[in-house]
């Protein structure tokens, strides 16, 4: 499943998605004369996932990432993310 905003609906990018066996859930642009099924549930679901990196990227440390190594950035995402889920 592949959840994309409003400004993601071509025909194309549904296409590539279909064709690699994923399911697209984007909401029909107003101006498209074509509708294609949509799912409103899994939509909101999108939320959730945009509302974790917004937490996250309230850390400094996070936003800029400043750790040169994946390995301390991974530790300091799982730190903030210890933090956000304790508070």
């Amino acid at each position: 499943m592949c959840a994309a905003d409003t400004a993601y609906d071509s025909n194309g990018l549904r296409q590539f998605l279909v064709n690699r066996g994923t399911l697209p859930v984007i909401p029909n642009n107003p101006t498209r004369k074509q509708r294609h099924p949509f799912d409103p549930v899994a939509y909101k679901q999108r939320n959730l996932i945009e509302r974790m990196f917004c937490r996250l990227k309230d850390f400094r440390r996070i936003a800029t990432r400043y750790d040169k190594l994946a390995v301390n950035f991974a530790a300091a995402v799982t730190l903030a993310a210890i933090v956000i889920w304790w508070t």
